[in-house]
């Protein structure tokens, strides 16, 4: 048996295999899923010399623990929290050796959500439909981790970054996302949108992979009943019938009937992915390009 694994001592909250999903399977009613925080992931994985769509773990709030069998270059980004092998503090951001046999302990995140672990190598485990992460809504990818779970690692592409630390943004404090309104913004009163885009909002402790909930003002509608289903993209902002916003991120479905109010800009979702519960939101309206 390969030394070059990974073995998960402790799995966290919510651990999972991400990279930068499967784009172009919606037909099939395939999420694109992935990381949630794609820069994130490119920047972990460039600090420890792999390309940028190699696997990574992504975790959530608690942290993780983990036990390579060989030594491993690692690098932890994303949500800033405390990171330690063999029980003494190591640097958050920037390439650490881990030894065969140390454990690099993740801590719990100190700001944001999601943090990211790369591992020279990348996370080898199989692909399904080219990609390695684990899709929480559809079941694809590998499980979310257990305690006890090993991971087969690749043969390192590249030496490490030559860099103390590199800068990353840190979780917001209000999330600011930008919104195309349409295509279904006359199923709504004009009341409604002006409160969509003039009423603060904040992030739901239901929130997950799929969509970002909001707790706020409930949007009324123009129009009774349902649509029949209709494609949904990456951004949108579902209104369900309790009249709440939901921001469809990375797992979301691929068909709904309820309607779409707006689209938030790509550019926006990666700090959404960072914003935990009780967050404020502001939806702000921008013209189509």
């Amino acid at each position: 048996m390969s030394d070059r694994v990974l073995v998960v001592v402790r799995a966290g909250a919510l651990t999972t295999v991400q990279d930068l999903g499967r784009p172009g399977y919606a037909h099939l009613g395939v999420p694109r899923s992935g990381a949630l925080d794609p820069p994130a992931a490119v920047l972990v994985n460039r600090l420890v010399g792999n390309p940028p769509d190699a696997a990574v773990l992504e975790t959530t709030l608690s942290g993780c623990a983990l036990r390579p069998r060989r030594t491993v270059t690692v690098a932890v980004g994303g949500a800033p929290g405390p990171v330690s092998v063999g029980g003494r503090p190591a640097a958050w951001g920037a390439p650490v050796v881990v030894p065969a046999g140390e454990l690099l302990e993740v801590g719990a995140a100190t700001a944001g959500v999601r943090g990211y672990v790369a591992v020279s190598g990348g996370i080898a485990v199989e692909p399904v439909l080219g990609s390695r992460a684990t899709d929480l809504l559809s079941g694809l990818g590998p499980a979310p981790l257990t305690d006890g779970t090993v991971l087969p690692l690749g043969i390192p592409a590249g030496p490490p970054a030559r860099v103390d630390g590199a800068p990353q943004p840190r979780p917001p404090a209000e999330l600011v996302l930008r919104v195309t309104l349409g295509p279904r913004d006359d199923w709504f009163t004009a009341g409604a949108v002006r409160d969509l885009t003039t009423r603060p909002y904040r992030v739901s402790p239901a929130s997950n992979r799929i969509g970002l909930r909001t707790e706020g003002p409930a949007l009324e509608r123009a129009r009774p009943g349902e649509l029949p289903s209709e494609g949904m993209v990456l951004g949108a902002v579902q209104v369900p019938p309790d009249g709440r916003p939901v921001v469809f991120l990375a797992d979301h479905p691929t068909t709904g009937g309820y309607p779409v109010i707006a689209v938030v800009r790509a550019a926006d979702l990666p700090a959404a992915a960072q914003a935990p519960p009780g967050t404020p939101v502001r939806f702000v309206p921008v013209r189509r390009r």
